[in-house]
């Protein structure tokens, strides 16, 4: 038994060393964002066993590397009014490098260190879903008491795409099929001064397992200094009530809702107390356990601060 199984390891045959390296990185974009930061972007490269990293270039000089799942990144630290090049290349976990990207210029902004002003948020903004990895957002300008230099797209308040101060649209990719998103959009300054949040777009990818009827919908947050009330419509899979949902502050769970046998008609209010100061920004989001036991999908999410405009 011993020998057998000596002789069948001795023959296992190794895997092929991986040799060959990733394409290069296209279509990458670096805009100015202020007077020390500039905001590259590029499409994903292709390897016949997966990117790992992305590294990002200065002049030939590596600054930065992100995962192979980030497709954007801010370069910190510039000086003002600078022309600078970047390159973008891949690298895959073997440690093959892909040729450099294309070099693209661009020059920082000039210092605007009195300008203390945000500007405006953005209005009317509206989304269109494209396809089920694909959505596109349009919204109206901000305005700035010096000039607004970039839009940032916010998913879930993490900020997923950048856009320059003359865009009025963004189109948001890699998502995931049969998913409910929420989107807003900032405007910032030269001074990396920013707006307050746009209204939310809540948007669903089409595809996907899990049907989106299982969602609380029309989720609205509002905020005191101490308390944080939350309002939607809970689901009604094949018109049952759900009489149980569960409420994630800031990705994890906080609390589960209850009400027995008896839910409340139409609409549905929970408050809640807080101990973080004034200021502390929140997202909240919701999903109902439905009448098989299982967990539907979760509702939009929305961000609120306590105490506070934003």
């Amino acid at each position: 038994m011993t020998i057998a199984a000596f002789s069948v390891a001795a023959c296992a045959k190794a895997p092929a060393p991986d040799t060959r390296a990733p394409t290069a990185p296209r279509g990458v974009t670096a805009e100015a964002g202020s007077a020390t930061t500039v905001h590259v972007m590029w499409s994903a490269s292709a390897d016949d066993r997966g990117v790992a990293v992305y590294e990002i270039h200065r002049e030939g000089r590596k600054v930065k590397e992100v995962p192979a799942t980030t497709l954007m990144t801010d370069i910190e630290g510039l000086a003002p009014e600078t022309p600078y090049a970047f390159t973008v290349l891949a690298r895959d976990a073997a440690g093959n490098r892909s040729p450099h990207s294309t070099k693209i210029p661009v020059t920082t902004l000039a210092a605007t260190t009195r300008d203390t002003r945000p500007p405006t948020r953005p209005t009317s903004v509206r989304g269109t879903v494209t396809g089920p990895r694909t959505v596109t957002l349009t919204w109206h300008a901000a305005t700035d008491d010096t000039n607004v230099t970039a839009y940032d797209i916010y998913q879930a308040d993490t900020r997923i795409h950048t856009v320059p101060g003359t865009a009025g649209t963004a189109r948001i990719t890699t998502l995931r099929p049969g998913t409910i998103y929420t989107f807003t959009v900032r405007a910032r300054d030269a001074a990396e001064n920013e707006s307050p949040d746009s209204p939310p777009v809540d948007l669903t990818t089409p595809g996907g397992a899990i049907p989106t009827a299982t969602a609380p919908t029309d989720l609205t947050v509002t905020a005191t200094k101490r308390e944080i009330t939350v309002t939607w419509t809970p689901p009604k899979p094949d018109g049952a009530q759900v009489t149980e949902h569960q409420l994630h502050l800031d990705g994890h769970l906080a609390t589960t809702i209850v009400w027995g046998t008896t839910p409340p008609p139409g609409r549905a209010t929970y408050t809640f107390t807080v101990q973080d100061p004034p200021g502390t920004r929140y997202t909240v989001k919701l999903r109902a356990k439905l009448p098989d036991g299982t967990w539907g999908t979760f509702s939009a999410q929305r961000t609120v601060v306590v105490g506070g405009p934003r």
